[in-house]
């Protein structure tokens, strides 16, 4: 089946042409800028063959009918007919807790995402913008909703509940739903599949790390636990984002710098974490870079960046009763040696054993052979279990 699947972002969408049969992506690229000068689409085909296109992508439908025309070209397109897209499958940010698995988009459905906007506010909107659009290009063409949330919508109440009164729960829905579920469930089957042992007899702790960062403790095929709560800015450090702190710092800081909720938020989402420590930069290879250089808060930014990973190893290993396997991916999980290594020195005592030549070499099991806990290195894929999904949901057979 082919699927087409879109990542709405704010100003920019990333897509993905997919053919679930063989599992491959048939074409793939992103426009940014949208709704402002300098938009631009990149388009590269899975031959090699690659183009940009500029031109004035005034909104989300544009941006969109410019993904379709570039799949349609005669020179750098895959399809002949827009018919040839058989469904549209969308990365949906956040589901509340309506939503425990992927849908076929209905109005329902988008008057539920629509009334999840106060939880998602960043993300929810275009990833809406990005449904319509699709409905007035495509309106035979049936779409599926798949959501970040819903690999953790089964979490039990231990986990996911907050110590506030419990009335703010039942009224305002304030709990922890976490995110990057299609990264962690792709990289856990990953893992199963590579070790040979049924998903569900596994206990697996995936560490999703780039600019946005969260781990998972997943026990036989269940996610029990993550990082990141109620929004994506609980958890670890990451690029700009502050992770796990005092609520009264949030108070505390409010008063000192007269700052309002929402020069509050832009700090802790845009100004910390990596960049608010190292004051350099949110982006862990200049970070590394300084690190060797010896500057001293790029040392703090990568010291505490790893540190806050091994906690959570460790925690995530005792609300398991134990560990099997763990799996870094995202940008600085497949790319950072240095932090991999970081991360799991003077584990030994968890039978974490990772082989340094194999991870320098960012081989894909990197941990020793004698190591009672396997260690990986797995991209991630969320656009193929978007895709595998949707043809799930619209009645295609997935081998």
């Amino acid at each position: 089946m082919k699927i087409l699947v879109l990542n709405c972002g704010s100003s920019s969408i990333k897509y993905q042409f997919i053919d679930t049969e063989r599992e491959t992506a048939l074409a793939k690229g992103l426009v940014e800028r949208i709704g402002m000068t300098g938009a631009v689409l990149s388009h590269s085909r899975f031959d090699g063959d690659s183009i940009k296109i500029a031109g004035e992508i005034l909104d989300h439908k544009i941006a969109i009918e410019y993904v379709l025309g570039v799949l349609l070209s005669k020179n750098h397109g895959v399809i002949n007919d827009k018919e040839d897209i058989e469904a549209v499958g969308h990365r949906v940010v956040h589901g509340g807790e309506t939503f425990s698995a992927s849908v076929l988009i209905t109005d329902e459905v988008i008057k539920v995402l629509q009334d999840n906007i106060e939880l998602a506010p960043l993300h929810n909107p275009p990833n809406i913008k990005g449904i319509q659009a699709i409905t007035r290009l495509l309106p035979q063409t049936p779409q599926v909703g798949v959501f970040d949330t819903a690999f953790h919508a089964k979490m039990p109440p231990r986990a996911f509940l907050y110590g506030i009164p419990y009335e703010l729960y039942k009224k305002h829905k304030i709990r922890r739903y976490g995110f990057h579920g299609t990264s962690h469930l792709y990289v856990s089957y990953k893992v199963a599949e590579k070790m040979g042992i049924n998903y569900d007899k596994l206990k697996i702790i995936t560490a999703h790390l780039g600019n946005g960062c969260s781990m998972a403790a997943i026990n036989h095929g269940q996610s029990i636990d993550t990082t990141m709560g109620f929004t994506p800015l609980e958890g670890l450090l990451m690029g700009t984002r502050s992770g796990d702190l005092d609520p009264s710092l949030i108070l505390y800081i409010m008063g000192k710098e007269g700052l309002s909720l929402g020069e509050a938020g832009t700090l802790l989402n845009k100004h910390s974490g990596l960049i608010g420590i190292s004051g350099e930069s949110s982006d862990m290879r200049e970070i590394l870079a300084s690190v060797k250089d010896e500057q001293k808060r790029a040392i703090y930014a990568f010291e505490i960046f790893c540190y806050r990973i091994k906690k959570y190893i460790g925690a995530y290993t005792a609300a398991m009763n134990g560990l099997d396997a763990l799996v870094f991916t995202g940008g600085i999980g497949e790319n950072a040696a240095e932090v991999r290594k970081e991360v799991c020195k003077d584990l030994s005592y968890l039978g974490i054993d990772i082989d340094d030549l194999k991870n320098d070499a960012n081989e894909e099991l990197i941990s020793e052979e004698s190591s009672r806990v396997k260690v990986f290195r797995i991209p991630t894929n969320e656009e193929l279990v978007i895709a595998l999904d949707t043809a799930k949901i619209v009645g295609e057979p997935v081998h």
